[in-house]
């Protein structure tokens, strides 16, 4: 009990609403990528290692568009704009759906009659290569990223849970009037001084009294600040979870509402079935890849794009993909809404580890999951629980 009390006690509960917020925000990448993995898995019983690096070769798809659009490091643009934004995606989506079906094409379909460790193998195989491969064809020195001022959307969008008592607020209006006029009277006085760098008595004394008077103001705001719960949403990464929402339910109805959707659920419960029925199931598997592999382009164009500092490296698939590859399991992979499902509980448990003061084992929480999981509900959270030998 007493390390509970001494725990709870270093922890801010103020900042919890934030924490949780970010971390829906991030879990919606997490999920986007994971449809991917949970897609090809749900219809191929294949862990498609290659997927983080489709992630990746989204990203630096972007950044070569944005370029293109004048928002190159050697430029000087001198606003943001949607259209290069629209066209980022766009291009993204389209891109790494044709890289999807090349993967599929001659790294899969070739072993799809072998034993299934065969394409297991491959699929890493894919990745080791794409991410090597790539440090021969795309820059990487200095490492490069999107240039922030494309978008129009780098500000927060402040939101106040519970404002501050009306003492605490009184108390700080009426220390912004002392500020004001301390604040004017010391203008005043410092424009009638010879020389600002050594002031007359006078000038000594009014600069003293508006620097207390302004150290008054900060600790009236700083007490309003802990007596309020705020949260600030960057207006990107809140477009970024609008536009994964959109493209999730899009999803949602090719699966479960278009005779596309029909045939992928078909192919996914028997082959040999699917075939019979008339199904062409390699058109259908192509047509999987191509679906999780856009929605890779998707959220890496908005990553990279909304989150800043995003830098672009061959292997910047590795950790977010692995992550994915996490919440599908967690999930339960081969269960698209399992895979919303992982997504999010993954992006908000990492912010909890945040919370309480553990963010340098932030990326560790996704493989404790991994192994919780693993031990006590290998099927997920919506999966099956039935045994698959890979």
């Amino acid at each position: 009990m007493h390390l509970l009390n001494h725990f709870l006690g270093e922890v801010s509960f103020q900042i919890l609403p934030q924490q949780i917020v970010n971390g829906i925000l991030n879990g919606g990448i997490y999920a986007l990528i994971a449809l991917g993995y949970t897609m090809v898995y749900g219809v191929l019983k294949l862990i498609n290692f290659a997927h983080g690096e489709v992630f990746m070769l989204g990203g630096f798809i972007s950044l070569f568009v944005s370029w293109r659009m004048g928002y190159a490091p050697t430029d000087n643009p001198t606003g943001s704009s949607i259209l290069a934004l629209v066209l980022m995606l766009l291009i993204s989506m389209t891109l790494c759906a044709i890289i999807g079906v090349l993967i599929e094409r001659f790294a899969y379909r070739p072993l799809r009659k072998q034993p299934r460790i065969a394409s297991l193998i491959t699929a890493i195989g894919v990745s080791l290569l794409i991410q090597y491969a790539g440090q021969i064809f795309l820059p990487t020195s200095p490492v490069p990223s999107i240039n922030s001022r494309v978008s129009p959307f780098q500000d927060n969008l402040n939101v106040t849970l519970k404002p501050a008592s009306g003492d605490l607020n009184q108390a700080l209006a009426a220390q912004q009037q002392l500020f004001d006029a301390a604040n004017t009277k010391w203008l005043a006085v410092k424009a009638s001084e010879p020389n600002p760098y050594d002031l007359s008595p006078a000038g000594k004394e009014a600069k003293k009294e508006f620097q207390a008077v302004e150290t008054k103001l900060k600790d009236a705001e700083a007490a309003v600040n802990r007596g309020s719960v705020n949260v600030g949403i960057p207006k990107g990464q809140l477009i970024m979870f609008a536009t994964t929402l959109v493209l999730m339910a899009l999803l949602y109805v090719l699966v479960m509402r278009t005779k596309a959707g029909r045939a992928m659920r078909a192919v996914s419960h028997d082959f040999q079935s699917a075939s019979l029925m008339g199904i062409n199931v390699d058109s259908i598997i192509t047509f999987t890849f191509v679906i999780g592999s856009a929605l890779a382009g998707a959220g890496a164009m908005m990553n990279f794009t909304f989150i800043g500092g995003s830098s672009i490296t061959t292997f910047s698939g590795v950790l977010l993909g692995t992550k994915a590859f996490v919440a599908a399991v967690l999930g339960g992979i081969g269960n698209i809404p399992g895979a919303v499902l992982g997504g999010f509980l993954l992006g908000v448990a990492e912010s909890l580890v945040t919370w309480i003061g553990y963010s340098g084992y932030k990326d560790a929480a996704a493989f404790v999951i991994l192994i919780a999981v693993l031990i006590f509900k290998p099927g997920g959270l919506l999966g099956s629980a039935a045994v698959e030998k890979v």
